[in-house]
């Protein structure tokens, strides 16, 4: 078996093949090259991919808020992980099976000889930087318009170390879901449900914004969205091919697999735009787009072609319906959909991968003794287990931060505009 293969030739732990304590004498020239690619693409995805994803869809008034919030992520975040975050979520346990420890905090020891697996342990360290960057960048989509700066600081580097780092050593670290078999390649779980249910608890505790939703809030500037989306879709694949630690056939695959799901619920989610409502639209299709990308991630060192097909129509359909029941029916304004595209999605992901995983369908198969049955029974308590604790500690921390700081702004501050009323400036000058 392909994953087996992989485990043996660089001693990387289960789940998502990252590495816990092996070390090998030199690095692999051929994976260091592709594992520096994918870091970049990585980055790509947020700075400026998501950033102008996120910034178009927004009104004309709060452009700039968006992109300074993604910008200021990705600081506060690199340095976290630098000083704890690498540490916490990747060196051996301080908590067995729940959190990493501290002997390589300030990334202590990690010098230029340092090799994990097959790559540079720096290389390594900068990668993971990368997934630590987006995940709370991706909660910004909940509550656009209306967090103020300060408190949208606190929030995510309080949840970057509660939150992500704990549920990252817990798949990737070789913490306790890890040792279930619990099947997460790039970051269903890690990143997708980690972000997507903080998202749905910030818009819950937040509120809407002023006027939803009677009043129509478009986005200004689709044009800049469509030029994100297309920087996330070129980086999603340093995101999953990257994630195989290696240039070889599992990263082929695993970058093959991520563009057809991408193609399939782009194209679903639009022909069930242009059922429902007539038209398709580029707003439409671009967020299927998305939802593709976030439900294959899970998946994608474990399936094939086959499986990446009904993967893409499951996102495309799936996270579309996801979106309308929150809005419409729920009244919930979590003002980007990161919930119902990316929380939504990675769950479904999660799901399928148990199922797709199997040779029969093209997958590459699964560990001894392990049925489809027994592997989905992981899957889903890989997924509770990862809901619940995001959702409480999330709920937590944003309680906390707004007896320091409120978290909204007030209306008028925000009909205003966080361009002006938070950095003083305006993203588009007559």
């Amino acid at each position: 078996m392909r994953i087996t293969k992989i485990l043996e030739r660089t001693g990387l732990c289960a789940a998502c093949l990252w590495p816990a304590a092996a070390f090998s004498q030199t690095a692999d020239t051929g994976d260091t090259a592709w594992l520096l690619t994918s870091t970049a693409l990585v980055l790509f995805m947020t700075l400026p991919g998501l950033a102008l994803f996120y910034g178009g869809l927004v009104r004309v008034q709060s452009v700039l808020s968006v992109l300074m919030q993604c910008f200021s992520i990705a600081c506060v975040m690199s340095v976290i992980w630098v000083v704890c975050g690498y540490s916490l979520a990747f060196s051996d346990p301080m908590i067995n099976g729940l959190l990493g420890g501290l002997s390589k905090a300030f990334l202590m020891g990690v010098g230029f000889d340092s090799v994990s697996g097959t790559i540079p342990e720096t290389v390594f360290v900068m990668f993971q930087m990368t997934f630590a960057i987006i995940t709370p960048a991706l909660i910004v989509g909940a509550f656009a318009e209306r967090m103020r700066f300060s408190a949208m600081l606190l929030f995510t580097g309080i949840w970057l170390v509660v939150v992500y780092i704990p549920v990252a050593h817990w798949i990737w670290g070789g913490g306790w879901l890890a040792a279930m078999g619990f099947r997460d390649f790039a970051g269903g779980a890690v990143v997708h449900v980690t972000a997507g249910v903080a998202a749905l608890v910030a818009a819950l505790v937040m509120g809407g914004r002023q006027g939803f939703p009677t009043t129509p809030m478009p986005p200004h500037n689709l044009t800049m969205t469509v030029a994100g989306a297309c920087m996330l879709w070129v980086g999603w694949f340093g995101f999953n091919a990257g994630s195989a630690v290696a240039a070889d056939g599992a990263a082929g695959m695993a970058m093959l697999v991520t563009h057809i799901s991408a193609a399939v619920a782009s194209l679903t989610w639009m022909a069930a735009e242009w059922i429902k409502y007539g038209k398709p639209s580029v707003l439409g299709i671009v967020t299927g787009m998305v939802a593709g990308l976030a439900t294959i991630t899970p998946a994608s060192g474990y399936v094939g072609p086959i499986g990446a097909l009904v993967i893409g129509l499951a996102a495309g359909s799936g996270c579309f319906f996801a979106t309308q029941f929150m809005k419409r029916k729920l009244g919930i304004d979590d003002s980007l959909d990161v919930f119902p595209v990316h929380g939504v999605g990675g769950m479904i992901g999660l799901l399928l991968t148990a199922v797709f995983s199997a040779a029969n369908f093209g997958g590459v198969g699964f560990d001894d003794g392990v049925s489809m049955a027994s592997q989905l029974g992981v899957q889903v308590v890989g997924i509770l287990a990862t809901f619940v604790w995001c959702a409480i500690a999330s709920f937590v921390i944003l309680k906390l931060v707004n007896l320091v700081v409120p978290l909204r702004v007030s209306s008028d501050e925000e009909t205003e505009g966080l361009d002006l009323i938070l950095h003083e400036e305006r993203g588009y000058t007559l």
